[in-house]
């Protein structure tokens, strides 16, 4: 039954609908707006994430200074403003959740800490090394190599969002169900709007 979000009360739809919908509000506990199921999968999806956009943030941040057409200064731009909304949304989710809300600058944040000792970069993530590299081009060279490496950043986004869905009972809360399945729709059509990007150049 799809329930109804309002001043910190969730009562079922139906019972507003009927005669009796004033009494069983009236009756019903205070709950929390934000409390909702959501497992230990769905925590490390959203908390990765942050990290994953913070590094798309400072990849697009390098453009204006890098040289990139106009094109490319301008879907930069795009990208930045769409991750820094997005990790807005992730922190409160967390908070709201009662989870750790990583800070987008703690260099840690795009790591996967599910295994402690083994502490790895979340799918996609540039290679220090990869980050100078752009940051060392410049002109033609900085598009190819902005294109290409966010194409490589996107796909990694794609495969959170698959690992999110198969883990068993996560993906289902209802806010991160509808951030997820857009995060995989957009990666999706951006994906294909840089690959026609670098196929011009």
């Amino acid at each position: 039954m799809r329930r109804f979000v309002r001043a910190g009360i969730i009562v079922p739809v139906l019972a507003l609908l009927t005669g009796a919908g004033r009494e069983v509000a009236a009756q019903a506990p205070a709950v929390p707006a934000a409390v909702g199921r959501h497992t230990a999968a769905d925590t490390r999806f959203m908390q990765g994430m942050i990290g994953h956009h913070a590094q798309a943030m400072v990849m697009a941040a390098m453009a204006p200074s890098h040289g990139a057409s106009p094109q490319v200064a301008l879907f930069a731009r795009k990208i930045f403003q769409s991750q820094r909304d997005e990790i807005e949304l992730m922190q409160t989710w967390l908070r709201d959740h009662g989870e750790r809300a990583p800070d987008a600058s703690d260099p840690h944040a795009g790591m996967d800490m599910s295994m402690p000792g083994h502490m790895m970069l979340m799918p996609g993530m540039l290679t220090p090394e990869q980050l100078a590299q752009l940051d060392a081009a410049r002109g033609v060279a900085f598009d190819r190599l902005f294109l290409t490496f966010m194409i490589q950043h996107h796909r990694g986004a794609l495969t959170m969002v698959a690992e999110l869905f198969a883990a068993p009972g996560s993906g289902q809360e209802p806010e991160l169900f509808g951030y997820a399945t857009g995060v995989d729709a957009d990666q999706r059509a951006e994906i294909e709007r840089m690959e026609r990007m670098l196929a011009a150049l």
